[in-house]
């Protein structure tokens, strides 16, 4: 852990309310085009079934649904959805009745709603049945504000058991599998990789801090500049989270960093479990490219109700995990589970090649 590790235990997710998650939005609809704009909150629903029964209801193929983002089963959410509908009114969408689900507004707007097309998440966390030390909460908490936290890859991206990434070294060593599960895969088998290489600048205490030959990422956008040298001002900026180092998202062509960093995700890539996703994802033809090693924790407040019940709010952009923000601070029951998690199951917008320089 970045921090120190966890100062508590406790449990997250005994109900849906447990786990709240609102989509911010990227831009305003619209008001008018082809296609029905609606903001909805589901319980205890995931987002492509909610997307399949929005297409049913309106009579219109499952492609005609756009979304930005997958968010959890296992929460309460509010997100957007898009449901083309031209030359057509919208259906009574008071009498889209499914249990769980409810159609908050409706407008319209001229284009599909597309994947990763949201600013960023606002959560809110509840941990029950805590145990720990209470008093250390406040210091971590501003520590996190303060610094950021590591910008992993929830284990939810790897599935029970870290199935989904034997699956993805089954698939590089010649299983056929099919497209949809294929690109899941291809993000499973990055994600492991950038991982690993977080876990070694976590370990020697540079995830937050400049190496020599380190690319950077400008906070609050994809746009990448580097390798340039070490000074004062740069460090000032990575301090200010104006700016972050950045790991690999693998793949093939230039990973324009250098020196100590070029080595360290060379020697890294090379391990005998990662080679092969490194050469599976170079031999796929899918292009490198790069990931914040840190993200920012905007807005982070803690409370307690009761001595024994934490509650977290906090906003994080789009493609990070709030689970590795709660990790920080409390160790989670595992018969809790992780669960998907808001974006999760979706390439991040790094993955999709939309990572530009500066």
């Amino acid at each position: 852990m970045a921090h120190g590790g966890p100062v508590l235990r406790g449990r997250l997710r005994t109900v849906p309310e447990d786990f709240e998650v609102e989509e911010l939005r990227a831009f305003v609809p619209s008001g008018s085009g082809e296609h029905a704009w609606l903001e909805i909150e589901k319980r205890g629903a995931n987002t492509e079934w909610v997307a399949r029964e929005l297409a049913r209801f309106a009579g219109v193929p499952p492609v005609a649904v756009g979304f930005a983002g997958l968010k959890d089963r296992h929460a309460r959410t509010r997100q957007a959805f898009t449901v083309h509908l031209p030359g057509r009114p919208d259906p009574d969408w008071s009498a889209f009745a499914i249990d769980g689900v409810r159609v908050l507004s409706a407008t319209r707007h001229a284009r599909k709603l597309a994947r990763g097309a949201l600013s960023g998440n606002r959560f809110r966390l509840v941990v029950r049945a805590v145990d720990g030390n209470r008093a250390a909460v406040a210091g971590l908490v501003e520590r996190i504000a303060r610094r950021g936290v590591p910008n992993r890859f929830g284990e939810q991206r790897f599935g029970i058991g870290a199935g989904n990434l034997a699956a993805a070294t089954s698939m590089f060593a010649g299983r056929r599998v099919g497209r949809a599960e294929r690109g899941r895969l291809l993000s499973v088998a990055r994600s492991a990789i950038f991982n690993a290489v977080l876990d070694a600048r976590i370990a020697d205490g540079t995830w937050d801090r400049a190496l020599d030959g380190d690319v950077f990422q400008i906070d609050g956008s994809g746009s990448i500049f580097g390798p340039e040298p070490v000074d004062a001002a740069l460090a000032a900026r990575i301090d200010a989270l104006a700016i972050h180092p950045t790991g690999p998202l693998w793949g093939r062509g230039e990973r324009r960093v250098a020196g100590a960093v070029a080595a360290l995700e060379a020697r890294i890539a090379a391990d005998p479990m990662l080679a092969p996703l490194a050469r599976g994802l170079e031999a796929a033809g899918i292009d490198a490219a790069r990931r914040a090693l840190r993200v920012r924790v905007s807005g982070l407040v803690h409370r307690w109700p009761d001595e024994r019940t934490l509650e977290l709010g906090f906003e994080l952009p789009a493609g990070a995990y709030a689970t590795v923000v709660a990790a920080e601070l409390v160790a989670i029951d595992p018969a809790d589970g992780p669960g998907p998690e808001p974006d999760s199951a979706a390439p991040p917008a790094s993955d999709r090649g939309l990572i530009r320089d500066a």
